[in-house]
């Protein structure tokens, strides 16, 4: 016995040391088809740009209505076609409340800081706090704002000024001009830059809303904005005319729309659309070399959702789905920019239900059960089920693609957007 255990391991030796020289000569001289064929990981590219885009008041089951009638049952959006996916908290930090406005929610990303509701990028004592946009722009990137809000609205406004209100609409907008200095500002919201009394291209107390007309306290700020270098434009066409520079573009006396529960004269018509806006926007920042920063909003999707107004939230839906499209196209031709898609709250305490559950009604008045609503595809429907008018605290969605995409996976406070944006915008 211990003799075939010795020629057992004597014959073992030699055939592991012939084992351990050829594969080091395969190492160092690999066979065609073999290693030699493998290529070499390619180098991830470095980020310069960030897209931002946020889907106001758009949580997890308005992307899933959107889902079911613009691509089917089966379907993917282009929000959700995004490389990375997770979920962002909401909580401010108010003494009154759990529940986030636009206001605290975009403060938190634009500086990493939680804060109370209404304040814009100032902390709980009213300090100002450093802003993504203006720290950007330090570091010699082009920023941008686009949505279909008031430019001088909660969600961009937290990223381009400070004040102890997110009402002060009018200071925000002397800030843009002359402290943070955004390359591009395009939406609504002429009523803030201009004297009370002095319409501009929107008349004052329009027939479909008589309360718009000009609030500001400020002086002519769009004639201090051209003075500034900005070029104007209140129409469509002056917009694609606009060539390169800094671009204001204001294209209603309010939001790009009238926000109306349905068949109350809600009306979802902007004079010029987010997409067109967002292209614009990508055109003039991306020639800047060194970088851009372009914070995006779809305020109809947190507006029409106050009124429970399904119809004009799937509107809204729809065209915030083609401007991710368009920027994920950017981002597959420009593979050194992040892009981000979420909410900065969810609005309406909304369900997805059964067109045929008639049964299930959680409220009525403005929280009935909405609907229905048609199935790309499809013979089936769907009906929306509203709780609230009000914001909730749920958890939204958040799917990203490019440079530090993967960083979004999981579940994270909303603070932590700042974070991650921070390591490509202020670098």
């Amino acid at each position: 016995m211990t003799k075939r255990v010795r020629m057992t391991r004597t014959w073992a030796a030699p055939a592991a040391a012939a084992a351990v020289a050829t594969l080091a000569t395969m190492v160092i001289n690999p066979p065609l088809g073999a290693f030699a064929s493998a290529p070499h990981p390619a180098k991830a590219p470095t980020a310069k740009n960030v897209i931002f885009i946020n889907g106001d008041g758009m949580g997890a089951a308005a992307r899933e209505a959107a889902r079911l009638h613009l691509a089917g049952l089966y379907g993917q959006l282009a929000m959700d076609k995004l490389a990375a996916s997770g979920q962002l908290t909401t909580t401010p930090d108010d003494p009154k409340s759990v529940i986030t406005d636009s206001a605290a929610a975009a403060t938190a990303w634009a500086t990493g800081e939680k804060t109370y509701n209404g304040a814009i990028s100032v902390d709980v004592d009213g300090n100002p706090l450093a802003t993504l946009g203006r720290q950007a722009k330090a570091h010699g990137k082009a920023t941008g704002l686009v949505t279909t809000a008031q430019v001088t609205d909660a969600s961009p406004a937290a990223f381009f000024a400070n004040t102890a209100t997110r009402s002060a609409q009018d200071e925000i907008a002397r800030q843009y001009i002359e402290v943070s200095k955004p390359d591009v500002i395009l939406g609504g919201g002429e009523d803030w830059w201009l004297p009370k009394g002095t319409p501009g291209a929107f008349p004052d107390q329009p027939a479909e809303d008589t309360a718009e007309g000009s609030v500001g306290t400020k002086g002519d700020l769009i004639k201090q904005a051209q003075r500034a270098g900005y070029t104007y434009a209140s129409s469509a066409q002056q917009l694609a005319k606009a060539k390169g520079g800094k671009l204001l573009g204001l294209f209603a006396n309010e939001e790009l729309f009238q926000q109306r529960p349905e068949g109350q004269g809600d009306v979802y018509s902007p004079v010029v659309d987010l997409p067109t806006m967002t292209t614009k926007a990508l055109d003039t920042l991306s020639k800047n070399k060194k970088g851009f920063f372009l914070m995006v909003e779809e305020e109809g999707t947190d507006e029409f959702a106050h009124s429970n107004n399904g119809t004009r939230l799937l509107q809204s839906l729809q065209q915030l789905e083609r401007t991710v499209a368009i920027a994920r196209a950017y981002v597959a031709d420009h593979p050194d920019t992040l892009l981000v898609v979420t909410g900065d709250h969810e609005t309406g305490g909304l369900s997805v239900e059964e067109a045929t559950d008639t049964a299930d009604e959680s409220g009525d008045a403005i929280s009935a059960e909405d609907g229905p609503f048609s199935i790309r595809g499809s013979q089936k429907t769907f009906v929306l089920d509203w709780t609230t008018s009000g914001h909730t605290s749920v958890d939204v969605p958040v799917t990203a693609d490019g440079p530090l995409a993967d960083r979004f996976s999981g579940k994270h406070p909303n603070t932590y957007v700042h974070d991650v944006l921070a390591r490509i915008l202020t670098r």
